[in-house]
């Protein structure tokens, strides 16, 4: 399942890919292992010459973006004496010529492949070969958010089962709840973000039932951001670096939030949202 939904996040890249550049051919896939890479992903084919063509590190153009962790470009693919020419049949009969491949790389990692390419010889342009760059860029950033998602997924989950096991790891529950509250937005799958949603909605009850006192308080997914910002002792600033919003945004996201809560101060706004079971 995570494959399939990491597949989503080249496709959208392709897409953009092809509306900005003008490529008329783009296509991608990512690795299997630490060698080879599947494409899976294209846009503006007119054979299925390419799909499912297994490319290995070394090999092709690809091959050699994927060994180099580097981009790589023809400007004739069939004539270049500077790659191996295994995949030659493939890309004749879906009549590319000049073609670039971009590594896709997360934390040195190189996770997959992004081509562009023409149906005609000749070096691409900087801004062509700009946003091929860019597409794999954005891949990158997408498959990172996911990972630490996941990583998150994980260390929540631990650290909501049994809060009160280990010394001091309320602390870990409440980095964890806030680590995971910043992250949401930045996830694009729905299921996924309903995951990190589910997590920390029990991260943020795990110190047990609300407080018997405690009125009902709806607040905002970002007002809960940034209070559990301001609960961390995040600056104004510092929780809009956070959260990638303006801090003129994050003093007007606090200011409802102690409103709601009926709080004259970070302090027991903080507090406050504890005791209604929004913060752990």
């Amino acid at each position: 399942m995570p494959e399939a939904v990491d597949a989503v996040e080249m496709q959208a890249a392709l897409v953009r890919l092809r509306r900005t550049s003008g490529l008329p051919v783009v296509f991608g896939g990512l690795l299997s292992d630490a060698r080879h890479a599947r494409i899976a992903e294209l846009n503006g084919a007119q054979t299925s010459a390419l799909r499912g063509l297994v490319v290995s590190a070394g090999s092709g153009l690809g091959g050699k973006a994927i060994a180099l962790s580097r981009p790589c470009a023809v400007t004739d693919y069939a004539a270049s004496r500077h790659i191996s020419h295994e995949y030659d049949a493939a890309v004749a009969a879906e009549g590319l010529r000049s073609v670039v491949a971009v590594p896709v790389v997360v934390r040195r990692a190189v996770r997959g492949v992004l081509y562009g390419a023409l149906r005609t010889p000749g070096a691409l342009g900087d801004r062509t070969f700009d946003a091929v760059v860019a597409a794999a860029r954005d891949v990158e950033q997408s498959l990172a958010v996911r990972d630490s998602a996941r990583q998150l997924l994980a260390a929540g989950r631990e650290r909501v089962s049994d809060p009160d096991a280990v010394p001091g790891a309320w602390e870990d529950v409440r980095e964890a709840h806030r680590d995971l509250r910043a992250l949401v937005p930045r996830v694009v799958d729905p299921v996924l973000r309903d995951e990190l949603l589910e997590v920390c909605g029990r991260l943020a009850s795990a110190s047990g039932a609300r407080a018997p006192a405690a009125r009902e308080v709806r607040l905002a997914p970002r007002e809960v951001d940034v209070v559990a910002c301001v609960a961390a002792g995040a600056t104004n600033a510092a929780a809009a670096e956070r959260l990638g919003l303006r801090p003129e945004t994050v003093k007007g996201y606090l200011r409802s939030a102690m409103r709601k809560l009926g709080a004259h101060t970070r302090l027991e706004a903080v507090v406050a949202a504890r005791r209604a079971g929004l913060l752990p």
